[in-house]
């Protein structure tokens, strides 16, 4: 019988090269919140995958940006300080770039100084020509001795299994950490708080959306009438500007109920159960580089 292996393995790319996509693919559950706005990603989110004889724990992180806030600072940091404490690093690059990126760049020379096994990853592949491919893969092979590419569609869950594959072969012997019926080691809490600002991120316009940060007030399971499992969430989301709250409230409270509505939905379906949620909207103008707050982001 083969040995059972199990271990850690960092997604590490720029923003919006769809490590978050990736992520959920891998482990065929929403676990970490996808929108097409870049620096959707603020913790380093852990996701297991299960498999016959072995364990994965994938680290999504933040992506690769020029910090302006001792948030983006923070974020910068947490992506950085979980390469060495993995076993493998999936190094994710946006194929449709068609060269090695600025902060593609940035991402190599860590690479290099760690010396660790990495996997690049081309996604966006269903966009791609195949000498499109081929030269990428040229390119990057020049740069480093990679543990080996692997061209997948994230989008399209195409070559996943072959990724999976892949990693499985080069992890070390091992326990394996979590229970099998688990896929994250995110809280209800945390999941609450990530949804409602998924579904902000993507209903509200470009200015506001980063300028936010949600907080689980209250979270208690209880039974109904029916003696029907009910969470009760009451969440507050902060934002930096008034002109932003009222966007977020919008026109007779519009806006508010269509990202509760769809937070709720989505919510349901992760935590099998019915929900009960209510949002409110508060105005905190500095949150942004506020220690205090920061700090729920920093790697744990």
């Amino acid at each position: 019988m083969d040995k059972f292996k199990s271990g850690f393995i960092s997604i590490i790319g720029r923003t919006n090269s769809g490590k978050s996509t990736l992520l959920n693919a891998l482990v065929g559950e929403k676990v970490a919140i996808t929108t097409s706005k870049t620096q959707t990603t603020r913790t380093a989110i852990k996701a297991i995958v299960n498999r016959e004889n072995s364990q994965m724990i994938f680290i999504d992180t933040p992506g690769i940006h020029k910090p302006k806030t001792k948030l983006g600072n923070t974020m910068i940091e947490t992506a950085w300080g979980t390469i060495p404490n993995v076993d493998i690093i999936l190094f994710l690059i946006d194929g449709t770039l068609g060269k090695i990126g600025k902060g593609d760049k940035v991402v190599l020379d860590k690479i290099k100084e760690s010396k660790k096994k990495t996997i690049l990853v081309i996604n966006k592949i269903d966009l791609l020509k195949k000498e499109d491919i081929l030269n990428l893969i040229n390119l990057y092979k020049d740069e480093y001795d990679f543990t080996a590419i692997i061209p997948i569609s994230a989008e399209k869950q195409k070559n996943t299994d072959e990724l999976l594959d892949e990693i499985e072969k080069h992890l070390p012997e091992g326990p394996a950490y979590y229970d099998i019926d688990e896929y994250t080691d995110q809280t209800a809490r945390q999941l609450a708080e990530e949804v409602i600002r998924e579904k902000a991120l993507k209903l509200l316009d470009e200015e506001v959306p980063h300028g936010i940060y949600v907080e689980t007030e209250k979270m208690k399971l209880r039974k109904t009438s029916k003696q029907e499992e009910i969470y009760d969430i009451e969440a507050t989301i902060y934002c930096l500007r008034d002109s932003h709250k009222g966007i977020i409230i919008g026109k007779k409270g519009e806006m508010l109920k269509k990202i509760a509505t769809y937070a709720r939905q989505d919510l349901e379906k992760m935590l099998q159960t019915k929900i009960n949620l209510k949002v409110w909207v508060k105005v905190n103008k500095n949150w942004q580089d506020n220690n205090s707050i920061v700090k729920k982001f920093e790697n744990k």
